[in-house]
């Protein structure tokens, strides 16, 4: 088809990740972009993803998609068929959203090929129920200025609510700079020893994930005093701070992530 921009979404571990309606529209595009600055794959090889696509990919750095995506990936899209694959699920991430905005104000149809997300997936393997996540926050890579108190009144809002907080902890790829699992809980504990209600304590029962889908993927649940004090491996890296818990998420935390009978069962 011409006059059409495809995000498809490439998964969360490696090339194997997309799925085979994601081959065959990559397969049928006169022309493939991706982006690989919004969420890490471990195990990705751009060479085995190309090979098995058929076709050369050109991977754009964030400033080329969002300053320069009309003379490099719209231009395109108005004449053939483009694709875009970005890690994990498409439109997930807030630049994937702007990109088909301004692809239809161009008159450019735009379709999308799901694939797996971390917030789909880290609700699998821990066994804790995706519909009773509340609103997701990010720890940001760098240790610079103060520790922002929107993330803190988010996992607040969500504990009183009783449900669980999804916490991203970021990693920027383009300048090459992480924080680790420790890192981020002791940077989220200090800020909350200084409030007043002091939501989050060390006793919070906390769930640590590491490297999601992947053969090595690391998944431990436990006071935050313990995952603050364990060490994951290497990213991408996830947090979760549970709410109140069903009986069958309970039991789902001990079994698939290590949890305490006593922690999980002192959880409101």
């Amino acid at each position: 088809m011409l006059n059409e921009l495809v995000f498809i979404g490439l998964g969360l571990q490696d090339e194997l990740g997309i799925s085979l309606r994601g081959v065959e529209e990559a397969k049928s595009c006169d022309h493939l972009f991706a982006e690989l600055y919004t969420n890490l794959m471990p195990g990705l090889s751009l060479e085995n993803l190309q090979r098995t696509l058929a076709k050369q990919i050109r991977v754009l750095t964030r400033k080329e998609v969002e300053e320069r995506a009309e003379g490099l990936i719209l231009s395109k899209a108005k004449t053939g068929k483009v694709g875009f694959l970005v890690p994990g699920d498409p439109m997930v991430a807030t630049t994937h959203v702007d990109l088909r905005l301004r692809a239809h104000k161009a008159g450019i149809q735009t379709r999308i090929i799901h694939a797996a997300s971390v917030g789909s997936a880290v609700a699998g393997v821990t066994g804790l129920q995706s519909y009773k996540f509340g609103r997701t926050v990010t720890i940001p890579a760098t240790h610079e200025g103060e520790f922002p108190e929107s993330i803190y009144m988010a996992i607040k809002s969500n504990m009183e609510s009783g449900l669980h907080t999804l916490i991203l902890v970021e990693i920027d790829l383009e300048h090459k700079r992480h924080i680790t699992i420790p890192q981020a809980l002791n940077r989220l504990l200090a800020f909350a020893q200084r409030r007043p209600d002091r939501m989050v304590t060390p006793e919070t029962l906390v769930v640590g994930a590491a490297r999601l889908e992947s053969p090595n993927m690391t998944l431990k649940a436990g006071t935050a005093k313990e995952i603050a004090q364990t060490d994951f491996g290497e990213p991408p890296y996830t947090l979760i701070i549970p709410g109140r818990l069903h009986f069958m998420e309970a039991e789902a935390l001990q079994a698939f992530c290590g949890a305490d009978r006593e922690l999980v069962d002192q959880t409101p």
